[in-house]
């Protein structure tokens, strides 16, 4: 509709043969002058190119196009001789006999080839992103984002009345979190923060009473680019009144479902749900992946009548705990250098040691540990763990939380080493929805433990339980905080917000030692009748790259930033002028500047 060309490349079949029909698109191939395909958004067609003196103008035009060059074919559809169907194309009964042909635009070397399956170097692809853009698995994965976002307004608006509402992104500091990007004014020592979420937005949507708001909302982190965040991140953020924690889910839930897409099969709900203690007890994380077993086994109290001094000194703390994994197959698929490296990543990364135990073929324990244990004792502690011939068990003894997030990093880290090895354990179609719970309202800060900060952000309420334990003790205080697990990633978070601005008051100035004056306005909007209410954010990249399987958030972004945060096709950031910068009061130090562009 609306352009020149009768069909696309990807349309034409049986029913099309004996029709004169106009294509536009790129060569994707083209061989010894005789034929080319073409390809356009929505798939490949072949094109017989004329041998004829008649068209000699057109073969000498068609053979001499390099790939990638952008052409106008006119021919005729015909059936493909017997024998030469393609089933692995939809077009592959038909082939277009070119009659006219125009080059549009001639393409110059490639700096990689246009194909999925020809390795290109990350920074390559960044630096020439408009051609990775031509790629199949790019354009499958833009246009089923596109599709899934436009399922998910439909359900939010057209189902649920919701509003879409655009926030500013000019804003101003937010207390904790991340850390912002500033923008500089022309005020003087005056700086603009881009949002890290629309969080104080779109609670004060709810005060000014539009009960339901959504926005596929950008978002920004000044922070370094890993494998699942980008500096600049979109999010389908949502907020509601008159609801609680329940009503949320079940909203998501449904959106889900409603936008999930047919090719990737069904999704089951309700969601199941964990607390956040019973996912770090068993799985060593607050996202824990449950497509596969190795959950973290408690064996303290049975250790307890040992005379194993290390496992006593471990259990005399008043957090102290001893903890295992079984690994299926272990002794089987787990290689010397394996092990090894397992017990270097548990030191390095939480400072924990970790000792073995091995099933032999005749059912008896191999491990340091057995000259303490009696045959009794070996054989409870082996129906305790499970353990099967060729199993092998990773065991800790310490902290509580130390132990479980050692032993919850190496069930990953030995997932993968089976899955290398051949042993799958992790179905790659499956998609396994968690909802954790109950978490901590507010954690000590790591670099002064004496001190505490907001396990998410300060705008959470508190459990109904644990209020009162909020003015005298609120280290127990559990938050009314909720996070939406897909297969070990957190692809959503969100929360039942404080609506009384003495309680947010409260927590902001007596809890949090945090200046409540940065969000006065918040405060002060709080005191005018505001609804109980509250929201979660869906994080549309990371859930994107989980639904088609890519490696990376970036192969679900057009035009995404780098590792480092740059980007590699613009240049950006990039050096202003002093003249630029003056009518905002900046210099730059040009000395730390050079450092920076040297280091780069």
């Amino acid at each position: 509709s609306f352009v020149t060309r009768t069909n696309t490349c990807g349309e034409l079949r049986s029913a099309h043969v004996g029709q004169e029909v106009t294509l536009y698109g790129w060569i994707q191939y083209q061989r010894q002058g005789l034929f080319l395909v073409l390809r356009d958004f929505q798939g490949l067609t072949q094109i017989i190119i004329p041998q004829d003196e008649a068209h000699a103008h057109v073969k000498k035009l068609l053979s001499n196009a390099p790939v990638e060059s952008v052409v106008r074919v006119t021919g005729i559809v015909t059936p493909r001789p017997p024998g030469q169907e393609n089933p692995k194309m939809p077009t592959g009964d038909i082939e277009v006999k070119a009659e006219t042909a125009e080059i549009l635009n001639s393409c110059k070397k490639l700096p990689f080839e246009i194909k999925d399956f020809i390795k290109k170097s990350e920074a390559l692809r960044m630096q020439y992103r408009y051609l990775d853009l031509r790629s199949f698995q790019l354009q499958y994965n833009l246009r089923l984002r596109s599709q899934i976002v436009m399922r998910m307004r439909e359900y939010l608006c057209n189902l649920h009345g919701f509003v879409d509402v655009e926030t500013p992104t000019l804003f101003k500091r937010t207390p904790g979190g991340a850390k912002e990007f500033l923008v500089p004014s022309r005020e003087a020592g005056k700086f603009y923060c881009l949002p890290q979420s629309p969080q104080q937005f779109k609670q004060l949507l709810m005060v000014g009473g539009l009960d339901r708001y959504f926005q596929v909302a950008r978002c920004y982190r000044d922070e370094g680019s890993r494998p699942d965040r980008q500096p600049e991140f979109t999010q389908i953020d949502i907020e509601m009144s008159f609801v609680d924690q329940a009503g949320i889910q079940r909203l998501i839930e449904g959106l889900l479902r409603y936008s999930w897409p047919e090719e990737r099969g069904s999704i089951t709900t309700p969601f199941p749900s964990m607390t956040y203690e019973d996912a770090l007890a068993n799985y060593g994380t607050d996202k824990p992946d449950t497509r596969f077993g190795m959950k973290i086994v408690d064996i303290g109290d049975f250790l307890r009548r040992s005379d194993i001094q290390f496992v006593q000194d471990a259990l005399s703390y008043p957090c102290g705990t001893v903890k295992a994994i079984c690994i299926p197959h272990g002794v089987r698929y787990l290689k010397n250098n394996d092990l090894e490296s397992l017990k270097k990543s548990a030191k390095s990364q939480f400072n924990q040691e970790i000792m073995e135990i091995i099933c032999r073929p005749d059912g008896s324990l191999k491990s340091l540990l057995t000259k303490f244990l009696g045959e009794k004792q070996q054989s409870e502690l082996t129906q305790a763990l499970n353990m099967q011939v060729d199993d092998m068990v990773l065991l800790a003894a310490g902290e509580h939380k130390q132990v479980c997030s050692a032993l919850g990093s190496l069930r990953l880290e030995t997932a993968d080493l089976l899955e290398v090895a051949g042993l799958v354990l992790r179905d790659p179609t499956a998609f396994h929805f968690l909802w954790v719970v109950d978490f901590p309202l507010f954690l000590p800060k790591e670099e002064n433990p004496t001190e505490l900060e907001s396990a998410h952000h300060p705008f959470t309420a508190p459990h109904p339980s644990d209020t009162s334990l909020l003015y005298s003790d609120p280290t127990k205080v559990r938050s009314q905080h909720y996070d939406l697990v897909l297969n070990g990633n957190e692809v959503g978070g969100g929360s039942i917000r404080i609506h009384s601005a003495e309680q947010q008051r409260f927590v902001l100035e007596k809890v949090l030692k945090e200046d409540s004056e940065v969000l006065s306005h918040l405060l002060e909007a709080l005191e005018f009748g505001a609804p109980p209410h509250g929201g979660i954010a869906l994080g549309l990249d990371r859930l994107i790259s989980l639904i088609v399987d890519a490696p990376s958030i970036r192969d679900v972004i057009a035009f995404p930033k780098s590792f480092r945060g740059r980007d590699l096709m613009g240049n950006a950031p990039d050096y202003v002028t002093p003249e630029e910068l003056e009518p905002y009061h900046i210099q730059v130090s040009w000395p730390l500047a050079e450092k920076e562009a040297k280091k780069n």
